[in-house]
């Protein structure tokens, strides 16, 4: 077969891939992008931001029927018409990468659709026929797939995945999630506030259970009072489907049923179907190991999911960044992940950075902790809002933290600075905070420490 010779090869268009591609084809190289799905990736078709759209519209019906106990009377009749409509037209132009591939190509790109395998020191073979040669390398960017558990029955029902929730012009009467991470959660609320009877079945004890507990029991209980039926300590062993409605069955031996079940455990890399053996890597790894410079083998770079820092796609921009500079032999600022953002968009939302407690107390750390209601703050307290500010330390210096509330993502951008930066506790405590702001359930937290 005859080859097609390029600067670099970008496998995978989503954020991280796609901004690589672009930037170093408006550098004057010579550059193909490979995506065998949409342009654009996971983040603008089914991650990021249409479930902010669905979340938003969730979020004002639960405004309007907080009305009546501070400000009058309302009614809401909750309509998924709008939101669906909304994601369609303005989120996705109805699943077409259209504006995204034009793009990448007005920058002077070129687009491969196909799959691609890795097949040799700076090839790729696309869909089994087309080749592609790099002459400087090759850029891994292809992101991760929703991991479906092997439970008995499941892969013979039309069970959702975060894409057809996404997707569905109609909210179901019932729904099953099992998983109850970020992904599970969200869903699993934004559903609930629009009509559907909701069962979470999770296998841990509390949702969201990769943060403090105090934040998942906090959601746990927000959940539950809004009428979601979250089932803990719980997995699923059997799932069927009668051609209306789902029957899951946990290990202990209850029994769930709703006309609809999504599944939401988790993201996986397939590294082998990636073929990254050509390129000297462990096919059989849960991820590509990189340098600080994102460099996985000679000539290949790897980010975002599968270099195993995360599935955010601010890690994937953060990676691709380091990336681009290393390629051009600009200056490169290492990779750092001590101080790593997340946010669950639950309500109240949970934003985290760093270490968490056990993590930090698992490292061998001088921890000290404490944690502070969000109605420390008077913010939080005219809101009536539920929330909580935890601080972890190592001696004097932060190491993680946990902003729950309103705008927990929004007051974890001082949090993340802070630990980003390693700015001493006494540090923070003689700092102003704006009176009367969501974040001043810090400064309660840091005199606490």
């Amino acid at each position: 077969m005859a080859e097609e010779e390029f600067d670099v090869i970008v496998v995978g268009l989503g954020p991280g891939g796609e901004d690589v591609a672009g930037r170093l084809a408006e550098a004057g190289l010579r550059v193909a992008g490979v995506e065998a799905g949409l342009v654009g990736g996971e983040c603008p078709y089914w991650g990021c931001v249409p479930s902010k759209m669905m979340i938003r519209a969730a979020d004002m019906i639960a405004e309007t029927r907080r009305v009546p106990d501070m400000a009058g009377q309302a009614t809401v009749s909750p309509d998924w018409s709008p939101v669906a409509k909304r994601i369609r037209e303005e989120a996705t132009d109805d699943w077409n990468d259209k504006v995204a591939a034009d793009r990448f190509t007005g920058k002077g790109g070129h687009l491969v659709r196909g799959r691609a395998r890795i097949t040799g020191p700076g090839r790729v073979t696309v869909d089994g026929e087309r080749v592609l040669r790099a002459r400087r390398g090759i850029v891994l960017a292809s992101g991760s797939q929703p991991v479906v558990p092997p439970i008995p029955g499941l892969a013979d029902t039309p069970y959702w995945t975060n894409h057809q929730a996404i997707e569905t012009e109609t909210v179901p009467e019932s729904l099953i999630v099992v998983g109850g991470g970020a992904i599970g959660a969200e869903l699993a609320q934004v559903f609930a506030r629009f009509g559907s009877a909701v069962t979470v079945i999770e296998a841990q004890d509390r949702i969201l259970s990769m943060e403090e507990p105090e934040a998942g029991e906090l959601i746990g209980r927000v959940f539950a009072a809004e009428g979601v039926d979250i089932r803990t300590r719980a997995r699923a062993a059997e799932v069927s489907h009668d051609g209306s409605r789902f029957t899951l069955r946990t290990e202990g031996g209850d029994t769930v049923r709703g006309e609809r079940l999504l599944v939401a455990t988790g993201r996986r890399s397939d590294l082998a179907a990636l073929g990254v053996a050509a390129a000297g890597l462990d096919e059989s790894a849960r991820f590509v190991p990189t340098d600080g410079r994102m460099r996985a083998a000679e000539g290949v770079w790897a980010l975002g999911d599968i270099a195993g820092k995360g599935a955010f796609t601010h890690m994937s921009m953060y990676h691709a960044n380091i990336v681009v500079n290393d390629i051009l032999g600009e200056p490169v600022h290492e990779a750092e992940y001590h101080a790593v953002p997340r946010v669950s968009f639950t309500d109240p939302e949970v934003g985290a950075v760093g270490l968490t407690e056990a993590q930090a107390r698992a490292k061998g750390l001088d921890v000290r902790t404490s944690v502070s209601p969000l109605e420390t703050s008077s913010r939080g307290w005219i809101h009536r809002a539920e929330g909580l500010i935890k601080l972890v330390a190592d001696g004097p210096v932060l190491v993680g933290a946990t902003s729950v509330g309103p705008s927990g993502g929004e007051v974890l951008g001082m949090l993340t600075l802070a630990v980003h930066a390693r700015i001493p506790v006494e540090r923070l405590s003689q700092m102003i905070y704006a009176y009367p702001t969501f974040h001043r359930a810090v400064e309660d937290a840091v005199r606490r420490l």
